[in-house]
């Protein structure tokens, strides 16, 4: 695959400087213009990503789809598959085919992995869905530990049945959806505190010891639910929506623009903040600043309340533009562009850390749809979000799509140039972020 290899940024601050030195106003000829060219761009990288994917990872001798690929995209094992990656592709191929209507075969390869979830991956004893099965569907260990299930997990079901149920018009994909959030109210919600608990034993027990809370559980049950009520306008589900979307951006959300991570059952904070450096960058995988999460949650928040109908809602407006901001000013590479993966406010310290430099892929697609969203709320901000928009793709272009064999890398090549040989696909690595992203991107630009 040949890609251009003129750099779009040198393209934009070119035109600007032409444009302004002729006496033009810049602006809408500018924006016209840039806007076209990216979203051709955005639609190709698009095709190249639908094309190494799908049919691909289709597994047709046990159902489902393949998680594990080389670099060159050579199938490895194990094949195992996750309740998380198989959802994904199933919310991505449902609107891919909203998408490309005409293209029927995405129906067929969303309906393979449904008819996996209903048949292999929901547990038909205790209800619920398992969090890892092997490559033929039977239920194993998650991480030597006994087989358990998750809020996190169970939330992307629900997320790809109604992404499916929107698409296909599947009346079983709907009813399994109800009996997914059905089992998550009976089993994870908590009727004291609010929210769902993350850990859950087989039988859905709650496991209220270590951190029950997360940040990251909470982000994706809230955009499961935002995708739920949009085909099913039922009270209890639009309580649950407001509900997460309240604790989302009221309680995980800080004063400075970040989320907190981990929390007791009754949403105290869980944070090393009082401790020493030591002790701090020993467990700061569990209390740190994680720029992509944030700016993920930005758009997250505005979509939710797109669903809420609180489109208008300013105080939403300003926690998603204070998370972006904050990511901006202090998780954002000003000289290569993209977003560094952990910081830290150590003890004293007025100014975030960047404990890791490294940039994941997914933090990058996340990056690229919010800076847009940003652009078009804000045209006028000085943070310039259409030019960061523009520089956020190029570096996506020059560090993260690989012209060779296709896909993305795993972390962007300026941090990690050993991602030219890692996994392209793994349990944790679809392409739900990106093709979201580019998704959203395009028909943005394109309206």
């Amino acid at each position: 695959m040949m890609r251009k290899v003129t750099s779009l940024y040198l393209r934009y601050a070119a035109l600007m400087a032409f444009l302004v030195l002729y006496g033009c106003n810049p602006s809408d000829q500018l924006t016209e213009n840039t806007e076209e060219n990216v979203a051709g761009e955005i639609q190709t990288e698009l095709n190249n990503l639908t094309d190494v994917w799908y049919p691909r990872v289709i597994d047709n001798d046990h159902g489902g789809y393949l998680s594990r690929f080389a670099y060159d995209w050579q199938p490895e094992d194990p094949q195992d598959k996750m309740i998380v990656t198989q959802s994904r592709h199933l919310w991505t191929l449902s609107k891919l085919g909203e998408h490309e209507p005409e293209n029927q075969s995405y129906k067929e390869y969303a309906a393979h992995g449904f008819d996996f979830l209903k048949n292999h991956m929901w547990d038909s004893q205790y209800g619920g869905f398992y969090q890892l099965v092997n490559r033929e569907g039977e239920p194993i260990p998650n991480n030597g530990e006994p087989i358990d299930k998750t809020l996190y997990g169970n939330a992307f079901a629900l997320y790809g049945l109604s992404a499916y149920y929107h698409y296909s018009g599947n009346p079983a994909a709907i009813e399994l959806a109800k009996q997914t959030f059905n089992w998550l109210e009976t089993h994870s919600h908590d009727p004291i505190h609010g929210g769902y608990y993350q850990p859950l034993g087989r039988d859905g027990t709650p496991d209220t010891s270590g951190t029950p809370k997360d940040y990251n559980s909470g982000i994706h049950i809230l955009e499961a639910l935002t995708e739920l009520y949009t085909v099913w306008k039922d009270d209890l589900v639009r309580e649950r929506l407001e509900e997460m979307f309240y604790i989302v951006r009221d309680t995980m959300v800080t004063d400075k623009g970040y989320l907190n991570l981990y929390f007791e059952a009754d949403w105290t904070h869980l944070s090393y903040q009082d401790s020493s450096k030591a002790v701090i960058m020993e467990n700061i995988g569990d209390d740190h600043v994680t720029p992509g999460h944030d700016i993920e949650t930005a758009y997250l928040l505005l979509e939710a309340a797109h669903v809420l109908g609180m489109e208008e809602d300013q105080e939403t407006h300003r926690i998603a533009k204070k998370l972006t901001d904050h990511t901006l000013e202090t998780g954002w590479d000003d000289e290569a562009g993209g977003f560094y993966d952990i910081g830290y406010y150590f003890p004293g310290d007025q100014e975030l850390t960047i404990v890791e430099d490294t940039k994941n892929w997914w933090a990058q697609a996340e990056g690229l749809n919010t800076l847009l969203i940003m652009s078009d709320l804000y045209p006028n901000d000085p943070h310039n979000y259409f030019e960061k928009f523009l520089r956020q793709w190029e570096y996506i272009q020059n560090n993260l799509i690989d012209p060779e064999h296709g896909g993305w890398y795993d972390s962007g090549l300026d941090k990690q140039p050993d991602s030219k040989t890692g996994l392209k696909a793994q349990i944790w690595k679809g392409n739900y972020h990106t093709i979201r992203s580019l998704l959203n991107c395009f028909n943005r630009l394109s309206e």
